[in-house]
């Protein structure tokens, strides 16, 4: 029986090239949605950007669904800066003809897990958790339905990219991550010590503008854009591929090596 995801993102130039990296693979697992949250841009724009880049895909098929548009109890924080205004540069913007499904996306997620075998669907949160925790909070009961939680967020030794400890998905919705993290499903952390050993360097850049198509040539002029900023920041070769992890790991788990560990949550 081939895996099943649901991809909740907030795209975002890495949270793009997370969906690129996903959505060929129709032989290995089954998406059964993506889910987005207000994040890196806001809600509208983080919508119209997953169903572009289903678009550029050729994966009609693939329902989008919206879902909260701030956080739990703290105003939206969002990353301009990094991702430019509308969140994609590097690429031309434009109206999808995939549109946007009715129902929210927190009732998806609940639906689908309830409608589920225990343990059958993957959730892939690349972006603040607050879809994820509001299903928690919503409908308990789909915590033993999930398989694993896959996500992308959090710093340990490496420090943080908002404050010098607060990673941005988990600074942007501190309470839903302490929902999550307080319930009991399995969870993979891809944190910032692990992604900010990802890197697009010019080398793997240069490789990937060879390939002449769409895809590959959109996620080039993503990361080229994406790149300058963090190589300003840091002085790296090129910019961490955060988002990307995840993925990487549903493809490839070889490519990690894990620790468990355990994780405390303070609150004021």
């Amino acid at each position: 029986m081939k895996r099943k995801l649901i991809i909740d993102c907030d795209p975002g130039q890495d949270d793009c090239i997370n969906l690129f990296m996903a959505l060929p693979h129709t032989d290995l697992y089954d998406i059964l949605g993506i889910t987005v949250v207000a994040g890196n841009v806001s809600l509208e724009k983080v919508s119209r950007n997953a169903r572009m880049i289903c678009e550029m895909s050729n994966r009609f098929d693939i329902p989008v669904y919206e879902g909260c548009d701030s956080p739990f109890d703290v105003p939206l924080v969002t990353a301009e800066e990094v991702h430019s205004d509308e969140g994609l540069e590097g690429i031309e913007v434009f109206e999808p003809e995939i549109k946007a499904q009715d129902k929210h996306a927190v009732d998806f997620i609940i639906d689908t897990l309830m409608a589920a075998e225990s343990g059958e669907i993957t959730l892939i949160p690349t972006g603040p958790l607050t879809n994820i925790a509001s299903a928690i909070e919503k409908e308990p009961l789909i915590i033993d339905k999930i398989s694993e939680i896959v996500m992308m967020g959090g710093a340990l030794r490496e420090g943080g990219n908002v404050t010098p400890s607060a990673e941005f998905n988990i600074f942007v919705d501190p309470k839903a991550a302490q929902i999550v993290f307080s319930s009991k499903c399995k969870i993979t952390v891809f944190g910032l010590d692990v992604t900010h050993q990802v890197l697009s360097s010019f080398e793997v850049l240069e490789r990937i503008g060879t390939i002449e198509n769409k895809v590959a040539q959109s996620a080039y002029n993503l990361l080229t854009c994406y790149g300058r900023y963090d190589a300003e920041k840091y002085g790296n070769d090129g910019a961490p591929l955060h988002d990307p992890c995840t993925m990487a790991y549903i493809l490839k788990p070889d490519l990690f090596e894990f620790n468990t560990r355990n994780i405390s949550l303070f609150s004021s």
